[in-house]
């Protein structure tokens, strides 16, 4: 009589949803080092901040009284590394969820067990990781040009950059999940050149008319920038810039998460 090998029911099937933080990390994952390996995410989230912010520290560009007294570098790294949530969180994501959406990538995703919002929570996720990435690689770059951040600061500027990355990464994902890619191409680079150089990064709000001040100051880019600045240089926690952050994270996302297309 032949003795069975393997205890009865080990190889029983058990088909059904895996475990969703199982899912989501491994769709972060993948997200991650897709935007790792495409050489025009690299420029954009890396090359451009970095080229920038050597640019803007060593070179006298911008007017010497937007810096009131403090070192050029520290002044400029904390709008450098809004700029980098905004690179990789906004414009990364809203052109690559466009191209995934042409070249039917969910529609094949949408044939799996991944919900709608799981789609949505691994591209915040792996931004996250892609920011994380930048503000290493930036940070030790400053550090090497002389930048001295608030010691009593840096844990408000981490809380900030992820809250900004949500931010930004929601809009990402309700321009690219809702648009053609041509049009999000076209779009995501304007509005990325447009807060850049009209929505507080690099023009301070106390530098604008007072109605586009405040109006500004209600832009997420506005708002992260400012926020970054005041915990930063200053050392202090903006919950203002929290607040505005946290209003366009939740709206972004729940509309996200209703208007993406597969297709």
């Amino acid at each position: 009589m032949t003795t069975a090998r393997f205890v009865p029911g080990t190889f029983t099937p058990a088909p059904g949803r895996g475990r969703r933080g199982r899912m989501l990390a491994t769709h972060a994952r993948v997200e991650t080092a897709l935007t790792l390996r495409h050489g025009e995410q690299i420029l954009l989230t890396l090359l451009i901040p970095l080229a920038l912010l050597l640019g803007l520290s060593l070179l006298d560009v911008l007017p010497a009284g937007e810096f009131a007294g403090m070192e050029r570098v520290d002044w400029i790294t904390p709008r450098i590394l809004a700029l980098a949530v905004l690179s990789s969180a906004f414009t990364g994501q809203a052109i690559a969820l466009g191209f995934d959406r042409r070249y039917g990538v969910l529609k094949r995703l949408s044939a799996t067990a991944l919900p709608r919002w799981l789609l949505v929570a691994g591209r915040l996720v792996a931004a996250l990781v892609v920011v994380a990435l930048q503000v290493l690689v930036l940070g030790g770059v400053a550090a090497l040009l002389g930048w001295s951040p608030s010691a009593a600061g840096i844990a408000f500027g981490v809380v900030l950059l992820a809250l900004g990355t949500l931010c930004f990464g929601a809009l990402g994902v309700l321009l690219g999940g809702a648009l053609k890619a041509e049009a999000v191409l076209a779009l995501a680079n304007i509005v990325w050149f447009v807060l850049l150089l009209a929505g507080g990064i690099l023009m301070v709000p106390s530098a604008l008319p007072d109605a586009y001040a405040t109006v500004v100051a209600l832009l997420p880019s506005g708002a992260l920038a400012e926020g970054l600045h005041a915990a930063l240089v200053d050392g202090t926690f903006s919950a203002g810039a929290c607040a505005v952050l946290a209003v366009w994270t939740a709206v972004a996302a729940a509309i996200a998460t209703r208007t993406t297309k597969l297709t």
